[in-house]
């Protein structure tokens, strides 16, 4: 009989979590393996990256309506009065420019480079600088909520998806997370499942939008079933993995929360959890299948990971 037909409900268990800071690069720390392990069972972290996992000095730019003078806001302050952007309060009279090269968002897109400063110059994307310029910077002023939980999805090498609002492409990505590596702040590289920069024109159509018109929570959501598929595609179909994502954006956490819902009704045997962080806490939810029919349990191996406790 189809599994449906003993669902309930699903809904979600919650738990709010502190961050505690601990030492990320001990010698004696054990190589961990993934929960379910001996089941076949892999942990799968996608992460957004800014305000995320690190705090990038990355402007962004609102242009005069009608002077088209420009002043330069963070991303925290973007995310906390876009909606006011050309409405009311300090931002009323100001603008977005979607312009990739000179508007709102060119710093979280990749610029063309005119061959003389690839030969001579050998500039970087302002993704690879902006984490440089992070790097130098006290720990405690980059590291963001989810960083110990990257840091430990990295160091186990966990199959990891950064699903991110900037533009840049693939390759952008990899050349600045490798900076942690390099100054020594990640031990290797992540074992990447998949990379979504959903603002890159290229990412969208392969999200199925042609006509570039959807908002980030809904691509990221189409970018959350795509990397699921991956995840099958690549360690095969198992009633043992489990997956997690965590933003820091809360529109966006709300589409996420549906994706999960969505892969949940699909996958009835997987757990599939959210992780909203923000300030020194995040809000780790779990999405639930209330259920007649009990699903398998797994052995449960004491270990730290996002899905548990940090």
């Amino acid at each position: 009989m189809c599994y449906k037909a003993y669902m309930w409900r699903i809904t979600a268990r919650k738990r709010v979590f502190k961050i505690k800071k601990q030492m990320e690069l001990g010698i004696d720390r054990p190589f961990e393996p993934d929960r379910n392990y001996e089941m076949g069972g892999r942990s799968f972290y996608f992460f957004d990256f800014d305000d995320n996992v690190a705090f990038l000095p990355t402007p962004m730019y609102l242009f005069h309506s009608e002077s088209g003078k420009e002043v330069k806001i963070s991303t925290g302050e973007y995310a906390k009065y876009s909606n006011l952007i050309g409405r009311e309060g300090f931002f009323k009279d100001y603008r977005l420019d979607l312009c990739p090269q000179t508007g709102s968002f060119r710093r979280f897109r990749d610029q063309k480079f005119s061959w003389f400063h690839r030969v001579f110059h050998k500039p970087e994307q302002a993704f690879v600088e902006d984490i440089e310029k992070a790097l130098q910077r006290p720990e405690e002023l980059w590291k963001g909520p989810s960083w110990d939980c990257f840091y430990h999805a990295v160091y186990n090498k966990r199959p990891i998806s950064i699903i991110t609002a900037r533009g840049h492409n693939a390759e952008t990505i990899k050349a600045g997370i490798r900076k942690f590596v390099e100054h020594g702040f990640l031990p290797h590289e992540p074992n990447y499942l998949s990379v979504f920069a959903v603002s890159n024109p290229e990412v969208q159509k392969f999200l199925g939008d042609e006509n570039l018109e959807e908002d980030v929570p809904q691509l990221k959501k189409r970018a959350i079933h795509k990397s699921v598929e991956k995840a099958f595609e690549v360690y095969g179909k198992s009633g043992f993995h489990r997956f997690g994502m965590s933003d820091d954006d809360e529109r966006n956490v709300n589409l996420i929360m549906e994706a999960m819902r969505e892969l949940k009704r699909g996958n009835p045997n997987n757990s599939f959890y959210v992780i909203h962080s923000k300030g020194d806490s995040f809000t780790k939810e779990e999405v639930i299948i209330h259920s007649r029919k009990p699903k398998p349990r797994a052995k449960k191996l004491d270990q730290m990971d996002m899905f548990d406790s940090l």
